[in-house]
């Protein structure tokens, strides 16, 4: 993974016990994400790399090998529901 997602603004975050509710006013959506795809929102600022969010995560959650597929399907969703460009 190469490119440098970026959270994009137009959302509402809202912490909860469990992760994050984010609505999305301009899709009239309602998301919830749990605690890694909340980290993972955190870090799409676009200066980080998609494989440095992985480390970001390994680290946070002492993972033995660095989950590429999922923290890419995350990214992945997050850009489908509109809340990573």
């Amino acid at each position: 993974m190469t490119d440098r997602p970026v959270k994009a603004d137009d959302f509402e975050v809202s912490e909860v016990a469990d992760g994050y509710v984010v609505y999305h006013p301009a899709r009239e959506r309602v998301h919830y994400l749990n605690h890694t795809a909340a980290l993972v929102l955190e870090f799409c600022t676009g200066e980080n790399e998609a494989s440095e969010i992985v480390r970001i995560v390994q680290r946070a959650y002492d993972l033995p090998a660095p989950p590429d597929r999922e923290i890419g399907d995350c990214i992945e969703h997050l850009r489908e529901g509109g809340l990573v460009c």
